[in-house]
């Protein structure tokens, strides 16, 4: 049997055709997926979940780099997000940008 048998071409087509049914699929499965569940809420409490625990972990508990940092200044950086996120209407984003923003300044002012 030949390599050449089958062109590359005719796998790259395989392979996009393949991908556009999963594709068509999925956005047929979402259109009937209640998203006000409970299934999707406990999606979202867990995943809220995950990202307390992470947060957590690398605030109490640091490895690398970061566990050279004072515990205040990550302990505060963290409250800092919350208190941003709790008043940004929960707004994940915001507050873990507030949040790394606070722990940089406090790296810059206490490296000077």
């Amino acid at each position: 049997m030949s390599t050449a048998a089958v062109s590359p071409l005719a796998l790259v087509l395989l392979a996009a055709s393949v991908t556009f049914i999963w594709r068509v699929l999925g956005a047929l499965l979402a259109s009937k997926i209640d998203t006000d569940g409970a299934l999707f809420r406990w999606i979202g409490c867990v995943s809220y979940a995950t990202v307390a625990g992470l947060i957590s972990r690398m605030a109490i508990l640091p490895t690398g780099d970061l566990a050279d940092t004072p515990l205040m200044l990550r302990v505060g950086a963290v409250a800092i997000g919350f208190a941003v996120f709790f008043l940004a209407k929960r707004n994940l984003l915001l507050g873990a940008a507030v949040g790394a923003g606070c722990f940089a300044g406090g790296l810059a002012i206490l490296s000077l």
